[in-house]
């Protein structure tokens, strides 16, 4: 079906986010399905599976080398605390955490006493942490990450020239989704590759027709454009640093 740019500009009435259901009710997405009476669905397209113990070993990388980690999630952190449990390393006492963002910084509470350790944060990239990690340049760093870990961080730790070293604790996998009857939404919110990659996977003839596609981030964008689809909300955007304010200046132009 051929969808002309005017007939695409439909009015809004339902968003499909493929994400886990927010477990706060605060969350700005409900804000938005009861600010233009929007049916918004949640849905996590991708969910990810921990590396066992034995095929870490199999990578040959001893934990007791490093003196530092970089986590850039809370998957990250839980694996690696999950690895460590599981082959059975006593995590240091002096290791130094340099986190991506306060939010994953704070989540380390989880696993260790906080005001004990040494724990450094940026703001949301590896570059934030660029003045930190001068000063730590001559620490050997852990980098664990999943089997598509972000490509903007190793470029930058490689650019920069530290000793690190990537560690895949976990898989990002394509989750089973034939119990959704179907896909057709007015938006489809995207956030990774992975996501795409799992709704062609689930719907091999998935035809964008009417539905409009936002995506977050770079990679993300690319990806959209690698499916020949045609991406209508694209974030982060000067104008609209997350994906709620994306998807509601676009609502504002179409729901008149």
């Amino acid at each position: 079906m051929q969808v002309t740019p005017e007939e695409r500009n439909r009015k809004v009435k339902s968003i499909l986010v493929t994400l886990p259901k927010p477990e706060s009710d605060k969350s700005p997405y409900f804000d938005l399905a009861k600010k233009y009476n929007l049916k918004i669905d949640f849905r996590s397209f991708i969910h990810v599976e921990g590396v066992p113990a034995k095929d870490f070993r199999k990578e040959k990388i001893n934990l007791a080398d490093f003196t530092a980690v970089i986590f850039t999630s809370r998957n990250a952190a839980d694996h690696f605390f999950r690895i460590c449990e599981e082959m059975r390393y006593d995590v240091p006492a002096d290791l130094k955490y340099f986190c991506l963002s306060e939010t994953i910084a704070l989540y380390l509470q989880k696993y260790i006493q906080y005001r004990k350790r040494k724990i450094f944060f940026g703001k949301q990239t590896a570059a934030d942490l660029a003045e930190v990690l001068k000063k730590h340049s001559s620490e050997k760093f852990l980098y664990p990450c999943s089997d598509v870990a972000a490509e903007e961080t190793q470029r930058f730790l490689q650019e920069e020239g530290y000793d690190f070293t990537p560690a895949v604790l976990f898989r990002t996998v394509c989750s089973d989704l034939s119990d959704l009857a179907e896909v057709y939404y007015d938006i489809i919110a995207f956030f990774s590759p992975s996501s795409i990659q799992s709704l062609y996977k689930n719907f091999p003839d998935f035809k964008q027709n009417y539905t409009r596609i936002a995506a977050f981030g770079a990679s993300t964008h690319k990806a959209v454009h690698e499916h020949d689809l045609i991406l209508d909300i694209p974030a982060p955007t000067p104008n609209a640093p997350s994906m709620t304010m994306a998807i509601e200046q676009y609502i504002k132009q179409v729901n008149k």
